[in-house]
C-alpha cells in the first residue's frame, strides 16, 4: 500500500517547485533595460555625434552647446512620441485580442492593469535619452580651448558608452566585454563619420 505523503512533504516538494535556483525573469527585465539603455545610447551618441559635428567646422563653444542642448531636446520629445504611439499601438492590439478571447470585461480590465502603460514608457524614453545626452554637453560646457574640449567629450562620452554597454550586459546577464566593445566602437563609428562628412562638406562643399 502506497504512503500518504504528509503536509510538511507536500509543502516542502511545492517550495522546491516554487523555487528554482533562478526565478528570476531576465527576459522581462530586458524589456524595461532594453528601453532603458537604447535611449541613454540614442541621447548620448546623436547629441555627441551633434556637437562633433558642428565643431568640425566652428570653433566655437557657445554653437557647440546650443546644437548640443538642441539635439537633447529634439531627440527626448522624439523618443517619448515614438515610444508612447509604439506602446499605444500594441496596447490597442493587445486588448482587442483580449475581448476577442474573453468576451467579459472584467476580466480584460483586470488584464489590462499588467500591460505596459504608454504615458510611463514615454516618460522613461525621454528621461533615459536626456541622461545621455547630458553627457556630453556637462564635459564641453567648462573648456574653452577647441582642440582640448574635442578630446575632452571623446573621452568622456567613451567613458559613458563603457559604462552603459558594461551595465546593460550585467543586468542582462549577456557577455560583458562583448556587449561593451560594441557599444563603445558603435559610438565612435557615428561621432567619426558625422565630424568627417561635416568637415568635408563644410570646408569644401558649400561656398
Amino acid at each position: 500500500m502506497a504512503s500518504i505523503p504528509n503536509d510538511d512533504m507536500v509543502h516542502h516538494q511545492s517550495t522546491l517547485e516554487l523555487e528554482p535556483k533562478d526565478m528570476f525573469d531576465y527576459s522581462k527585465r530586458s524589456q524595461w533595460l532594453r528601453a532603458a539603455v537604447l535611449g541613454a545610447n540614442d541621447g548620448l551618441v546623436s547629441t555627441a555625434s551633434l556637437m562633433m559635428g558642428v565643431g568640425a567646422v566652428k570653433q566655437d563653444m557657445k554653437a557647440m552647446i546650443l546644437t548640443g542642448f538642441a539635439g537633447l531636446v529634439a531627440g527626448a520629445c522624439s523618443m517619448a512620441i515614438g515610444e508612447f504611439v509604439s506602446v499605444y499601438s500594441q496596447l490597442d492590439i493587445e486588448v482587442a485580442q483580449m475581448k476577442r478571447d474573453f468576451n467579459r470585461r472584467d476580466i480584460v480590465e483586470a488584464e489590462v492593469k499588467s500591460l505596459p502603460n504608454p504615458w510611463q514608457a514615454a516618460a522613461a524614453s525621454a528621461l533615459a535619452f536626456s541622461l545621455g545626452a547630458i553627457v556630453p554637453l556637462l564635459a564641453a560646457s567648462f573648456i574653452k580651448p577647441y582642440k582640448v574640449r574635442i578630446l575632452v567629450v571623446v573621452v568622456a562620452v567613451t567613458m559613458a558608452l563603457a559604462i552603459f554597454g558594461w551595465f546593460g550586459a550585467v543586468l542582462g546577464r549577456a557577455p560583458t566585454v562583448k556587449s561593451t566593445v560594441r557599444v563603445v566602437v558603435g559610438g565612435w563609428v557615428a561621432m567619426s563619420i558625422t565630424y568627417g562628412l561635416t568637415r568635408l562638406i563644410g570646408t569644401k562643399g558649400i561656398n
